[in-house]
């Protein structure tokens, strides 16, 4: 096997104090790129005092966002991974990541990849457990949909790492919270009205062997699905034992509620637009 190389890609917008840590839990890369988003703060004088490669052009959506970078970013590495500011490697995923980048046999281009994620002190093991994110590939195999939570499209095969990263999602504080999910629930409410029309019911994908695939036709399901906001409560606190982890798991359940009901009000007024209407 040959020396294994994976360039680390981080994305930033404003994130002076989050970034010197994320930097920290990969300094042992030999390549790291970060596309800010024109941050008005001292992202760009953190990632360039840690020999980062710097970009910064104004963020139109995480899908078109991605795919800038896919396409204009130079890649010296044939693997990326990509981390968020508020984000951490942990060495068990730097060495899984590091013994695929190695194997010169493997098939697969790209793997998804869950996070252990934290709030109020407490990892939200079932309020918010780690999921499957796509952030391993090789570049000139991948590209991404959607202007929130983006989707891949794989030219390829791809895979599920064993390890997670770590997650700080309340980092900025609850008030940074919602103003970021404020924003999310406006592309969220595009993406459900472009769903609504171009994205058919395939329930034959429920039954798919790829857990991803199952996913996303369960996402496109809830689409059509009237009392959204309660019934995300109930699946993630209830059906998800979000009650196993205490006051935080029941904090967060409430407000990824309150983000759902933010994005059903968005679709209603996107609906009466459509109609001639005023929004409200």
């Amino acid at each position: 096997m040959s020396e294994p190389r994976v360039t680390i890609f981080i994305q930033t917008l404003n994130e002076e104090k989050n970034l010197p840590a994320c930097l920290e839990s990969v300094r042992w890369a030999k390549d790291i790129v970060v596309l800010d988003s024109l941050s008005t703060d001292g992202t760009e004088r953190v990632a360039k005092e840690f020999g980062c490669r710097w970009y910064a052009r104004k963020f139109d959506g995480r899908g078109p966002h991605q795919n800038w970078a896919m396409e204009n970013i130079p890649w010296p590495n044939k693997w990326v991974f990509y981390l968020d500011a508020d984000e951490h490697m942990t060495p068990e995923l730097r060495q899984e990541i590091e013994r695929i980048a190695a194997d010169e046999s493997e098939q697969r281009v790209a793997f998804y990849c869950g996070r252990r994620n934290f709030f109020m002190g407490s990892w939200l093991k079932h309020a918010m457990p780690p999921g499957n994110i796509m952030r391993f590939f090789q570049p000139p195999k991948i590209r991404f949909a959607r202007l929130a939570n983006p989707a891949p499209t794989i030219d390829g095969t791809h895979g599920y790492l064993k390890n997670h990263f770590i997650h700080y999602n309340f980092s900025k504080g609850l008030t940074e919270w919602l103003e970021r999910h404020n924003r999310y629930s406006t592309y969220e409410a595009a993406e459900t009205m472009r769903a609504l029309r171009e994205q058919p019911l395939r329930l034959g994908n429920l039954f798919s062997s790829d857990r991803n695939t199952r996913r996303l036709e369960l996402k496109n399901i809830s689409f059509r699905m009237p009392l959204r906001p309660v019934l995300k409560f109930l699946y993630m606190y209830l059906l998800g034992r979000g009650f196993l982890d205490g006051r935080a798991g029941l904090t967060y359940c409430t407000l990824q509620a309150i983000y759902e009901y933010q994005i059903c009000l968005k679709v209603r007024e996107l609906k009466r637009v459509e109609r001639g209407l005023t929004p409200s």
